[in-house]
């Protein structure tokens, strides 16, 4: 048996980031999984593998000796091929639980009865027919979505706003991953779909004005309407798929389907979950280069 027997997908992103530094304050051995390996600085506690969820092989690697997959995928096309590869792989070598991060959208009713986040259904349904022990867990709109227009705000300029004024219980990436670390080391969540929210409701707006509070200066938003959002997406060569996924998402947002606070963080935790203000205080040098 291996000494790493949790295995980390999306080891480079916020989320797997934050995963694997719980693990590592906690002296447990983790095995990560990245495309780009090379990233991830070396650490005694951390087995950093190569992988890619287009090469079964490497998949077949990763999780050889492993008990636990945290399973995380980000495709360019929303399809739930890349779940499916994985969950393939874990069965073959004998994984027992898998926790899954999916998102507060997955099966909602959108505008004209629409259901949003189809592709995390997809997801989560071959994640509950797996046959392994299962926990899905499904956050609302991550603080750290602000860090990609980083740029936009260190150079004055407004960030677009495709959620209008619809509110979302926005959460601290990193509470998400202590509750996924929760579920990975115990026996919380099994057989569970759990949503994940931050302690209150914010519009985009709102995380604006408190972002530029924090900076001290003004940062300005601009209305994106869906039309123009979706024009704006094709004209950089985004998967047509990909591009209605995130429309029939910030619609649904915009028109109050978030609008949801959950007492799960603090449940599985012990402590309520962080505020958006302290978020952008722990990450203010982002919006000061």
């Amino acid at each position: 048996m291996s000494d790493f027997q949790i295995l980390v997908t999306g080891a480079t992103g916020h989320i797997g980031s934050a995963i694997l530094a719980v693990m590592k304050s906690r002296g447990v051995p983790v095995r990560a999984l990245a495309r780009n390996p090379e990233v991830l600085p070396e650490h005694p506690l951390v087995d950093v593998v190569k992988g890619d969820y287009n090469d079964q092989r490497s998949l077949d690697a990763a999780t050889a000796g492993v008990e636990a997959v945290f399973l995380l995928t980000t495709p360019e096309s929303p399809v739930p091929r890349h779940d499916r590869a994985i969950l393939q792989a874990a069965r073959s070598a004998g994984v027992t639980k898998i926790v899954k991060l999916s998102a507060t959208s997955a099966g909602a009713r959108g505008p004209n009865n629409r259901i949003v986040g189809t592709w995390h259904c997809a997801a989560e349904d071959a994640v509950t027919a797996s046959g392994l022990s299962w926990t899905i867990l499904r956050p609302s709109s991550f603080a750290s979505n602000f860090l990609r227009w980083a740029d936009l705000i260190n150079y004055g300029l407004p960030i677009p706003n495709m959620t209008g004024s619809g509110l979302q219980g926005v959460i601290d990436p990193r509470d998400v991953a202590a509750v996924s670390a929760e579920c990975l080391l115990s026996d919380v969540g099994a057989g569970q779909t759990i949503t994940l929210t931050g302690p209150e409701l914010l519009s985009l707006s709102d995380q604006a004005a408190c972002l530029a509070r924090v900076l001290g200066r003004q940062i300005a938003t601009v209305d994106v309407p869906p039309d123009l959002a979706r024009v704006r997406m094709q004209s950089v060569g985004m998967d047509t798929l990909a591009i209605e996924t995130v429309i029939a998402g910030a619609t649904w947002a915009r028109e109050g389907g978030n609008a949801r606070i959950t007492e799960e963080v603090k449940r599985i935790l012990g402590r309520p979950p962080g505020t958006f203000e302290n978020w952008a205080l722990d990450h203010r040098a982002a919006f000061n280069a």
